[in-house]
C-alpha cells in the first residue's frame, strides 16, 4: 500500500533494530522523525522530472506493516531510469518478504515504461544480493558510496 504519513509511528517501531543500519550507515529514526521524513516523500519530489514512489508492506495475515519498498524515476521519458530499495525489519527477515515486494516493484516499474532498473548494494550485504538477483538484477562493476551497483534492463 502507498506510504502515509500515518505509518510513521508503526515504522519506527518496524525499523527500530540497529542491525538494520549495519549496511546502510545511520540509527533508527524515531516517530516523529519518520513523520516528517513521510511527509518529505508523500509531497513528491521537488524536481518536476523525478518521481518518488514509496509503498509500506504490510503482512496480510498477521495485519502488521513489516518494511517497505521504493524506487525514485528520473531521466527523459524514452530513457527512464528506477533507483529501488527495501527494507524489511528484522523479526520478519528470512521469509522471502522483500524478495516478493522487490520482484513486485520491478514488474510495476516495468508496466511504467522505466528502461533500467538500479539498485546499490554494500558488498557485504548477502541477503540483499540474493533479493536483487531474485528479482533480475545483476551486479556490475560500478561503485557508488562503497556500494555496488546493480541493474536489470527492462522493455520500458
Amino acid at each position: 500500500m502507498p506510504l502515509g504519513v500515518e505509518h510513521a509511528s508503526e515504522m519506527a517501531v518496524v525499523l527500530g533494530d540497529p542491525a538494520l543500519h549495519a549496511f546502510i550507515g545511520g540509527a533508527p529514526a524515531g516517530a516523529a522523525d519518520l513523520r516528517a521524513r513521510y511527509e518529505r516523500l508523500v509531497a513528491g519530489s521537488p524536481d518536476p522530472d523525478v518521481s518518488w514512489w514509496n509503498w509500506v508492506i504490510r503482512l496480510r495475515d498477521e495485519g502488521c506493516l513489516v518494511g517497505t519498498v521504493q524506487a525514485t524515476v528520473s531521466g527523459p521519458a524514452h530513457d527512464r531510469v528506477a533507483e529501488i530499495a527495501w527494507v524489511v525489519g528484522t523479526p520478519w527477515q528470512g521469509r522471502g518478504i522483500a524478495t516478493e515486494a522487490a520482484r513486485g516493484l520491478v514488474a510495476w516499474l516495468g508496466r511504467q515504461d522505466v528502461r533500467t532498473v538500479i539498485a546499490h548494494i554494500h558488498p557485504e550485504h548477502r541477503a540483499s544480493a540474493a533479493v536483487a538477483t531474485a528479482a533480475g538484477l545483476t551486479p556490475t562493476d560500478v561503485w557508488h558510496e562503497g556500494e555496488i551497483r546493480w541493474t536489470r534492463p527492462l522493455g520500458g
